[in-house]
């Protein structure tokens, strides 16, 4: 059984930094596109970021570039997304997915196989 689980969300003041982490298991992770999408409330659903299976490329939403950065570790099956200078805007239920995922569909939501539970992440201004 597959379980993508979350971690690190919070609540912080605007320009902070949080660092979410997603726990994979029950799948080869070595071979799985690993993305970031967040949600805030009565919104769609948004993509934050992503990596490729071997950490060879990464991508981002454009509201984040430059701000997020996305990692993994395919040894510990899990992958990161470091979030600096973080705004009210930003606050969102963030959530991890992973997929084989081509770069035509590392940002699309619907090429991702398995979701995480999601975090909170919540920015006060």
């Amino acid at each position: 059984q597959v379980q993508l689980v979350e971690s690190g969300g919070g609540l912080v003041q605007t320009g902070g930094s949080l660092r979410l982490s997603c726990a994979a298991s029950g799948l080869d992770f070595r071979n799985y596109g690993m993305g970031w999408f967040r949600q805030a409330p009565g919104k769609e659903r948004d993509f934050v970021a992503a990596i490729r299976w071997n950490a060879g490329s990464s991508y981002y939403g454009d509201s984040v570039k430059g701000r997020f950065t996305v990692s993994r570790d395919n040894a510990k099956n899990t992958v990161y997304l470091q979030m600096n200078s973080l705004t009210p805007e930003d606050t969102a239920v963030y959530y991890c997915a992973a997929g084989r995922v081509i770069t035509s569909t590392i940002r699309d939501g619907r090429a991702y196989n398995y979701w995480g539970q999601g975090t909170q992440v919540t920015v006060s201004s």
